[in-house]
């Protein structure tokens, strides 16, 4: 039985900045721990914990290609964040609007 990945657990996994930026990395194809580590002054083993906590979280799958273990992205569970996101985005296109209408009125009003 696969468990159910929370908005929390998506979330949680995104709040470090590290792996913000692994994901990033991942947006240009699959990657091996070493390879991520790269840009960063972690360790290898650092980053591969980094990556697990992704992997917990749905953001990354992981397979083994020959003698390399490969991460790659995950969308589902960014599509949820957009999805849980869309009446927000609804919202403030409508204050846009909003704002837009109240601009263009009071710059049509003579002074």
């Amino acid at each position: 039985m696969v468990a159910e990945i929370s908005l929390d657990d998506t979330f949680a996994a995104l709040a470090d900045p590290t792996r913000r930026a692994i994901l990033a990395r991942l947006l240009d194809g699959e990657a091996s721990v070493a390879e991520l580590a790269q840009p960063f002054a972690l360790t290898v083993r650092a980053v591969s914990k980094h990556v697990g906590v992704l992997e917990q979280a749905g953001l990354v799958t992981r397979s083994r290609a020959a003698q390399k273990h490969l991460s790659r992205i995950e969308l589902k569970p960014l599509r949820d964040i957009d999805r849980w996101l869309d009446d927000y985005r609804k919202l403030w296109e409508d204050r846009f609007d909003l704002m837009e209408d109240l601009l263009r009125r009071n710059a049509d009003r003579p002074e």
